[in-house]
C-alpha cells in the first residue's frame, strides 16, 4: 500500500510575515509533496525526482520557486531573495524564503504561479501579516499577480 495517495484537489498555502527588524518578508509555502515531485520531474527532462528531507534537490526546488514566486515592485522589478530550505512533512512539503523589503506593502505586487503549469484547478492561498494587519490573497490560474494592500 503506498504510503501517500494522491489528492482530488490542488492548493499551496503561504505564509507571508512581515518582520520590520530585519525589513524582510519570511515566506513559508506549502505544497503537497507529490505535485512537487511531478513539477521538479517535469523541468528536468522528465526524470523522476523524489523530494524527502536531507535530499540533494535544493538547487531544483529553488530554481522552481524563483520561476512561479516573486515579489514584484511599483518598477516592475522582481525582487531579490534568499532561498532558506524545505521541509517535508507527511504529504506536504514546507519551502522557505526570506525577501528584503523596505518599501510599502501597498506599493509591491505578488506572482505566485506554483503548479499553474500542471494544473488548471490550482489553488494558491497566500496569508500576508505586515504590521499588525492580515489579508489572504487567492492566486488561480488566471489570477497569477495580485497588487498587495491591506
Amino acid at each position: 500500500m503506498p504510503a501517500f495517495r494522491s489528492h482530488d484537489f490542488h492548493t499551496s498555502i503561504t505564509r507571508m510575515d512581515y518582520n520590520a527588524k530585519d525589513r524582510a518578508f519570511e515566506i513559508s509555502i506549502r505544497v503537497f509533496t507529490d505535485d512537487l515531485e511531478k513539477a521538479l520531474s517535469k523541468d528536468n527532462n522528465g526524470q523522476k525526482i523524489v523530494v524527502v528531507n536531507n535530499d540533494k534537490n535544493d538547487p531544483l526546488v529553488e530554481k522552481y520557486i524563483r520561476k512561479h514566486f516573486a515579489l514584484i515592485t511599483a518598477q516592475k522589478q522582481k525582487k531579490a531573495y534568499s532561498y532558506v530550505g524545505k521541509e517535508q512533512e507527511a504529504d506536504a512539503t514546507w519551502i522557505y524564503i526570506e525577501i528584503p523589503s523596505q518599501e510599502a506593502v501597498s506599493g509591491l505586487s505578488l506572482q505566485n504561479t506554483i503548479m499553474h503549469d500542471l494544473f488548471d484547478d490550482q489553488i494558491n492561498l497566500v496569508n500576508l501579516n505586515y504590521q499588525g494587519q492580515k489579508k489572504s490573497y487567492i492566486f488561480k490560474k488566471d489570477e497569477a499577480t495580485l497588487a498587495l494592500g491591506l
